[in-house]
């Protein structure tokens, strides 16, 4: 099977084996619904060198159970219920025009993860180079369909899923558009439960589709451990901080943590090289001076198989 199969055009960026890893920060609701939170982050994600920024659309009173509407509940903004906190913290269309203007400028692709069918039209009316699938919506065959429809790449996170749920998931939204994020939806997920050879498993089961990994840990360490077993694509949950209201800051990445988890990133995909075994001219100088004996060297570069003669 060539790389060429599990490539993937976002944007102006191609994604898959042998290019570089597509690091996007995902703002979801962290915002609170303040634009110049959003403006904020979309500057922290630029400035860490990330590809792109994510945020979430709902249709508040689609998504938001019928019996939760009016159950009340403390906020920064005070006591309301919950479909108008839900309210507060969407994003409208003018809201979305000046996020789109300040990522064009700040040069960061952004698109989002629609969680209903009307969320999908509504973000139609931008030319985002991506949808996500969010795990919570992975069995949402509705909005699956919707999302097929509209011919966009389509990125898919796994967390919660069982492989048959997947499977299923993949045939309504056929392989040939798609990218499949492993994840663990806990908030934040324990290091045990990552479970990063999931990576491995959905290589080998959908060797059509470029393999990503979407993190809700704390620390660094695993998402490049992810980088390292082969993941495309990464996103991570970003925050100006941590401690900040809202349900999803305690599993996000601050500003200097994801200045250096992409820094990291760039030097392990450069570190991975292609698994061809050669010396380099770099190490000629050493091999002559610390080498008590010098074996047969082929034309190619590379070590010949016979033992060397004394």
């Amino acid at each position: 099977m060539t790389a060429g199969n599990r490539l993937r055009q976002l944007g102006d960026r191609i994604v898959g084996p042998g290019r570089p890893v597509y690091i996007t920060g995902e703002i979801g609701i962290n915002h609170n619904g303040d634009l110049e939170n959003a403006f904020a982050l979309i500057d922290a994600a630029a400035e860490a060198g990330c590809d792109a920024v994510k945020f979430q659309k709902r249709t508040p009173e689609i998504c938001t159970p019928r019996d939760q509407w009016e159950i009340e509940r403390d906020t920064p903004w005070g006591r309301m219920t919950y479909i108008d906190y839900r309210h507060r913290v969407e994003f409208d269309a003018d809201d979305y025009r000046a996020i789109n203007e300040y990522c064009v400028k700040r040069g960061l692709h952004w698109f989002a993860s629609p969680w209903d069918t009307e969320a999908v039209n509504f973000l139609e009316g931008f030319d985002v180079p991506a949808y996500k699938v969010a795990s919570a919506s992975l069995t949402d065959d509705e909005l699956l369909r919707s999302l097929r429809a509209t011919g966009r790449t389509v990125i898919l996170s796994t967390g919660m899923s069982t492989p048959q749920q997947i499977r299923h998931a993949v045939e309504v939204l056929g392989s040939e558009n798609i990218l499949l994020c492993h994840a663990t939806s806990t908030y934040p997920a324990k290091a045990e439960e990552l479970n990063l050879r999931v990576i491995h498993t959905l290589q080998a089961e959908y060797p059509n589709v470029p393999i990503g990994y979407s993190g809700h840990e704390t620390g660094l360490q695993t998402t490049l451990a992810a980088v390292a077993l082969g993941a495309v694509f990464v996103e991570r949950h970003i925050t100006l901080d941590r401690a900040m209201w809202g349900s999803d800051q305690a599993a996000s990445v601050e500003p200097q943590g994801l200045t250096r988890l992409v820094r990291d990133i760039r030097i392990i995909e450069e570190s991975l090289g292609d698994g061809v075994k050669r010396v380099y001219d770099s190490e000629l100088a050493p091999m002559k001076k610390l080498r008590r004996v010098k074996g047969v060297v082929a034309e190619n570069n590379e070590s010949s198989p016979e033992p060397a003669s004394v």
